[in-house]
């Protein structure tokens, strides 16, 4: 698996490998303690560029490729996702640290965007896409079981969030042969009409 940073777009959105000109361009609707209850870091407020520096740090290197997402028709900033604990060797991806505004949340944002990133991982060679969620998250768990993705159990104590608590994890994954059904509902969902 050979996974690059690259802009990816469709109809809906566009994805854009982050940078530091993103700073500000998501500074606004990282501003909302909604995005960040169910987080291991806090990005709100004052916590905004302790968060966006570490994404940035972090896709400087193999193993994560974050992504500032922006909605096609406006080009407005609506949010973040990001390819993480990438293996090569293993042909595994994560996608996470996923948040949306407000406004974009519930729509087709979202699965607009796991299109994108889906199709990339696997077209790039992965074989196996994971996706996790605090236990308590029930809206992203709903989302990510509409996606089609299997839910695999629950690491217990598996992180400790910055309020102080320790979260359970629900693990998701796609696999490469089970891709194709995936991204015809997705196709779906996203076709007009």
């Amino acid at each position: 698996m050979e996974l690059n940073p690259a802009v990816l777009q469709n109809d809906h959105v566009r994805l854009e490998p982050l940078r530091e000109s993103h700073r500000e361009a998501l500074r606004g609707p990282a501003d909302d303690p909604d995005v960040w209850a169910f987080m291991t870091q806090r990005g709100d407020g004052a916590h905004f560029d302790a968060w966006f520096d570490k994404m940035l740090a972090a896709s400087a290197g193999p193993a994560q490729i974050s992504h500032a997402v922006f909605d096609a028709a406006s080009g407005v900033c609506v949010g973040h996702s990001g390819f993480l604990e990438i293996s090569a060797p293993h042909a595994r991806v994560e996608i996470g640290w996923t948040w949306y505004a407000a406004h974009a949340r519930g729509g087709l944002v979202n699965p607009a965007c796991k299109q994108l990133l889906l199709a990339r991982a696997f077209d790039c060679g992965a074989q196996r896409v994971e996706l996790k969620t605090h236990h308590m998250n029930q809206r992203s768990q709903r989302a990510i079981t509409r996606l089609g993705a299997v839910r695999e159990g629950v690491l217990r104590s598996h992180y400790a969030t910055w309020t102080g608590q320790r979260r359970d994890t629900v693990i998701f994954s796609i696999l490469r042969s089970e891709w194709p059904g995936v991204q015809a509902s997705l196709d779906a969902r996203l076709s007009p009409g």
